[in-house]
């Protein structure tokens, strides 16, 4: 069938396809293995995604409607008819596709009243302040709930406390409250509504945080950039729902948000030049939510599991926004002799500089201090120290251009925070910058320029954001980063292991087997990266995975041999002898190796990285078909 099907076939033919498909081999036509083999053997028929979610959703951000019948056969025609508009291999348009589409996302509405009256329209107060806002105050921080169906069950029993209705209500709002906190993801679009009329179109860039500041009314949020502001109606009517609910039933519905969407993203920015604000300038993808949040907070904190290029990405965002600053243009354009203004010199420091916390890490190491020196009569003396945020703060002030500064403060978590930021945890707020306050120590006056930003980093595994103390999550914007197979690509170690489908199933059998904290717990993708590539050579994979790899797994599963052999296989864990087989890291034993490194998850040599990644997320639940105002 597939052979005798034109390459220049319509949807109809595709359509008539998946059904004969289904007919003949109805036990294997919808799974992603056979989609693979046949689309191997016939490219110029079939497209070479295997996921019908991935097949869609890249139509749609295309601008067209995929064809009304399912199955994963019945879209291909579209994508064989553009690559060849394109004179384009099918796997090149599918690559182009990925760089330019990203992972699948999620469309939500929002509403923007919380009652009836003139002051609960709160859509201003959302597009000033650059966030997405719920109601139900009563119900407090709900940052150190779980994910998942626990969010649900934790809201639904604090509803019942503080918001007491009838049983349907309070579980479908406590759904709402769950798709807000847990299932809404960074890159989603959001729609602010009001009834029909849809106010304003933009995209979620950071996780769910809870702030006190006016409305109170609304206090959970989440950090959103808001690209189009344009008042609109869907083509297709969605019903009238309460506060959060889940938009996706109308694909001409997705069509004209995608549009919105575009139109408000390819807005020319003006070319920088010496007139022109350097603000103009914008960064994308993790830099450019970074920058999002110390523009609104003034300092973020970038947090998730070890290996996720936290470090980097905090230290590669600091660089370019300083150079932006003070050139005008990003880090990797600039001069050398530029470079040094942002990066420092050894006889004087730059625009960004980086300290680390640890457990001895005191007050006196970044505010200010006395420190043990010798004078010229070589007597024992202590001396006043500046330390390392009062010298930035000093030099900030004291900039006449009014430059940008950065302090990058790795593992921020592991310093005594209370101790460490004194009274900087009041002068960090954006409304108290230049609020001068007196140094106990030296009667200094002091204070935060308006110039100075503070980005810090957070290895989860260590300590869960819920435990930060209080006054510090208030002061800062986050930024969750998580591990990212689609780095990795196609490339495998040797030709034997891929990569990242591997550390995908790794992780998914970690977060089973690790307990309620598994998700912080997980392996991130660059420790299969070596000078920003994937490590391909098998030897080098080896050394990471005995040397780094088995050793982090063996402390989370400190031990208990029976959750580590269920995470790394029988074949590699001795469960009776408590031991890692360690012989199998010799070259001699590398068929071994890869047999057990592959044993518990047999289908990653077949599947494709596309289906792995788009993992289908729980459905979230329909809201009623009344508008409701919120609590």
């Amino acid at each position: 069938m597939l052979e005798a099907l034109s390459v220049r076939a319509d949807d109809n033919a595709y359509i008539a396809l998946q059904a004969a498909l289904e007919k003949q081999a109805p036990d294997i036509c919808r799974l992603a293995w056979s989609h693979k083999y046949w689309s191997l053997l016939f490219p110029e028929k079939l497209d070479d995604y295997h996921n019908e979610r991935w097949q869609r959703y890249n139509l749609l951000r295309i601008l067209e409607i995929p064809p009304a019948h399912d199955g994963l056969y019945v879209c291909a025609g579209r994508f064989v008819q553009l690559a060849a508009k394109m004179g384009w291999p099918i796997n090149h348009l599918t690559s182009v596709l990925n760089e330019r589409n990203g992972q699948p996302v999620r469309y939500w509405r929002v509403g923007t009243r919380l009652g009836s009256g003139e002051g609960d329209f709160i859509w201003p107060a959302m597009l000033d302040g650059e966030y997405a806002a719920i109601g139900w105050p009563g119900l407090g921080d709900l940052s150190s709930i779980a994910t998942g169906d626990q969010v649900k069950e934790a809201a639904r029993a604090k509803l019942e406390k503080e918001y007491p209705k009838d049983p349907a209500r309070m579980s479908r709002e406590a759904g709402e409250i769950r798709n807000f906190i847990s299932s809404m993801q960074d890159g989603d679009v959001l729609l602010a509504a009001n009834g029909e009329r849809v106010l304003g179109v933009g995209r979620v860039t950071g996780p769910y945080r809870y702030e006190n500041t006016a409305p109170a009314d609304a206090p959970h949020r989440r950090p959103t950039m808001w690209s189009s502001t344009e008042e609109w109606k869907l083509p297709k009517s969605e019903g009238l729902r309460t506060t959060v609910f889940p938009i996706g039933k109308n694909p001409e519905n997705i069509v004209e948000i995608e549009r919105r969407l575009l139109e408000g993203d390819t807005t020319p920015a003006p070319k920088p030049s010496q007139n022109t604000p350097t603000h103009a300038l914008r960064l994308e993808g993790i830099p450019g939510r970074i920058q999002a949040i110390l523009e609104r907070k003034g300092q973020a904190i970038v947090y998730g599991p070890p290996g996720t290029g936290k470090t980097y990405w905090a230290r590669q965002t600091a660089l370019d926004l300083a150079a932006i600053g003070a050139f005008g243009r990003q880090f990797v354009q600039l001069a050398v002799g530029e470079r040094a203004v942002v990066k420092g010199t050894d006889q004087k420091e730059g625009l960004v500089r980086w300290c680390t916390f640890h457990p001895s890490y005191g007050y006196e190491d970044f505010i200010e201090g006395f420190r043990p020196q010798t004078d010229v009569a070589k007597q024992l003396v202590f001396v006043r120290w500046a330390g390392i945020l009062k010298k930035l703060c000093e030099d900030a002030r004291s900039d006449s251009a009014q430059r940008k500064y950065f302090l990058v403060v790795d593992e921020i978590n592991r310093g005594d925070i209370p101790r460490i930021f004194g009274e900087l945890l009041t002068l960090l707020e954006k409304d108290k910058r230049s609020l001068e306050v007196t140094l106990p120590l030296s009667g200094d006056r002091f204070a935060v320029p308006p110039n100075v930003h503070v980005l810090g980093t957070m290895n989860t595994a260590d300590r869960s954001i819920a435990l930060l103390d209080t006054a510090l999550r208030r002061r800062f914007g986050f930024v969750e980063l998580m591990p990212d197979i689609s780095v990795l690509g196609v490339a495998s170690a040797g030709g034997s292991i891929p990569l990242g489908l591997w550390l995908a199933a790794l992780n998914d059998r970690l977060r089973v087997h690790l307990g309620r904290d598994a998700r912080n717990l997980q392996i991130g993708h660059a420790y299969l990266l070596e000078n920003g590539h994937p490590v391909t050579d098998f030897t080098r994979f080896v050394q990471i995975l005995a040397e780094d790899i088995v050793p982090l797994l063996e402390e989370y599963c400190y031990e208990d041999y029976g959750a580590l052999a269920q995470i790394l296989g029988s074949g590699l864990v001795d469960e009776a002898g408590q031991r890692i087989r360690h012989e199998l890291f010799g070259p001699a034993r590398r068929g071994e190796l890869v047999q057990a490194l592959l044993e518990p998850a047999p289908d990653i040599v077949t599947a494709s990285s596309a289906t792995d990644a788009a993992e289908e997320p729980e459905e979230p639940e329909e809201s009623a078909d009344a508008e409701e105002p919120e609590a």
